[in-house]
């Protein structure tokens, strides 16, 4: 008797899914999704972006993203998110045609509008809310529709940025292979490494080449001026970190020009010179230091974990010297 009414309590909870879903999807059936028109990523020249916390704009000119009216280097990297944002929204879904927006933070003082343009022609507008609560979607609205929508994934810290956040943070690159000579400068003091060549050194019990005929081979090794062999473990964490060079931030009120006096300068040689001077820290409590690059048309900050890596003592750069 038991089991039978545990099976009538089970039938009922499924009839009742049944119909809940059924009734839901006739309602689904109500409305059409409004259908975006497509937007090429390739073919985006401006983004305009206004919230309460941004307003700013980024242009593209021969393949290469600035932002802001001092038409700043871009980060490829976040711009390139924000456009795979625009050309591939979605609308999964409408929440709301009350024209109650504050809930979803669509009203003026919480909304972002974000605008696109392919040269001069406006091709997607939309204004972007708070997260949905599943944490995978995005309330919206589109231009020319009041109704509130639910879009596909989470983007709105994507277009919530400043300026600063959006600069390219990259000051300094350059392919290790090239390099043949480092020049380090610390004050008075100076270190020059240079990689050259010289013969491998070969056993008594191994004929030489010289002895068969054949040229005496050879490997690059690193040394100073004097000869003195170079730690090879702590120059290569130098030129690993001086190859891909990125800053904490920039100096907002400097200019290259304004800061003298170095206490640390590096120069490394290629196919062309690659030069870095790190200067004093600015002020009590400052645990950056600032920083100008042959690379970069911007004073910029290194933190302290960085400078420790990039500012070694000369004799780490050195094995110990052999005893006479």
């Amino acid at each position: 008797m038991k089991l039978k009414k545990e099976i009538l309590i089970l039938a009922a909870i499924i009839i009742g899914l049944s119909i809940y879903l059924v009734a839901r999807k006739q309602d689904r059936a109500l409305y059409d999704l409004p259908k975006l028109p497509a937007v090429s990523g390739s073919e985006i020249t401006r983004i305009e972006i206004v919230g309460p916390q941004v307003k700013l704009v980024l242009n593209r000119a021969d393949q290469k993203w600035t932002v802001g009216s001092e038409k700043y280097p871009a980060d490829g990297t976040k711009v390139q998110q924000m456009i795979d944002t625009i050309e591939g929204l979605t609308l999964t879904e409408l929440i709301s045609t009350s024209g109650d927006i504050a809930r979803y933070e669509l009203t003026d003082d919480k909304k972002i509008l974000v605008q696109t343009w392919v040269g001069d022609a406006l091709q997607r507008e939309f204004e972007i809310g708070k997260t949905a609560p599943s944490l995978r979607h995005t309330f919206v609205r589109i231009a020319g529709n009041p109704n509130v929508y639910n879009a596909r994934d989470n983007f709105r810290s994507k277009f919530d940025q400043p300026v600063a956040d959006l600069r390219d943070k990259q000051v300094l690159s350059f392919p290790i292979s090239e390099i043949q000579q480092v020049q380090l400068n610390k004050g008075a003091e100076s270190l020059l490494l240079e990689r050259k060549a010289t013969a491998l050194e070969q056993s008594d019990a191994q004929p030489t080449d010289e002895a068969a005929g054949a040229p005496v081979k050879a490997e690059m090794i690193w040394q100073s001026a004097d000869g003195r062999k170079a730690n090879q473990a702590r120059l290569d964490s130098l030129l690993s970190a001086l190859s891909q060079l990125s800053c904490d931030s920039y100096v907002a009120d400097r200019r290259k020009e304004d800061l003298s006096a170095p206490i640390y300068q590096i120069r490394v040689k290629g196919s062309r010179d690659y030069d870095l001077a790190i200067f004093n820290k600015m002020g009590e409590g400052a645990d950056t230091h600032p920083a100008i690059s042959s690379q970069s048309a911007y004073p910029f900050f290194l933190p302290e974990w960085q400078i420790k890596n990039l500012m070694p003592e000369f004799q780490e750069l050195l094995q110990p010297s052999e005893p006479q």
